[in-house]
């Protein structure tokens, strides 16, 4: 059974169960394999020797996300050439798809959940009472060590962007 945590995350100031481990800065980000906007599968280890900001949300259909996402791929356009901004949700790979043409959204990667949750179990995302993914930020270096982690706490609230950025922008300037 997976390691369950309480009291982490709220949605409207109401608690919410998160399911995995608490990823912390120093520690080697989990592997997971998720799904892209063309049904093939992708895994962290694809983005080997690149900086990742991965961003998990509840859904890009939803304003706080669609919002968030849309910041990104704009701030994606200005980090260097070896950072890569991944947005996991568990919306379908077709609705990510739509979403991202109708949003005009080219720099940031997609990647959907929804088959087996393994990127929110590996990461503590997955919302027990809902199915959703909690919203948070990791960045991740060049040698998959995680440098950044934000659980945001009410996941209708924005992530602190700039430290995120910041973080991304320190482990893509390190050797």
């Amino acid at each position: 059974m997976a390691q369950e945590r309480q009291g982490v995350v709220t949605m409207h100031g109401n608690p919410l169960t998160l399911i995995g481990p608490e990823i912390r800065p120093g520690q080697k980000a989990p592997s997971f394999s998720a799904v892209d906007n063309n049904l093939a599968a992708v895994k962290l280890e694809d983005f080997k020797g690149m900086v990742k900001i991965i961003c998990a949300v509840p859904s890009l259909d939803t304003p706080v996300c669609d919002a968030e996402t849309r910041r990104f791929n704009v701030d994606a356009g200005k980090l260097p050439a070896d950072v890569r901004v991944l947005t996991v949700s568990v919306d379908l790979p077709f609705a990510q798809k739509r979403w991202c043409g109708a949003a005009g959204v080219d720099k940031v990667v997609t990647l959907s959940d929804h088959r087996n949750v393994e990127f929110g179990e590996k990461y503590g995302v997955l919302i027990k009472e809902l199915r959703i993914l909690a919203r948070a930020v990791f960045v991740v270096d060049k040698h998959d060590n995680a440098v950044y982690a934000e659980y945001v706490k009410d996941i209708t609230n924005y992530p602190d962007y700039e430290a995120a950025l910041a973080a991304a922008r320190k482990a893509a300037a390190a050797a």
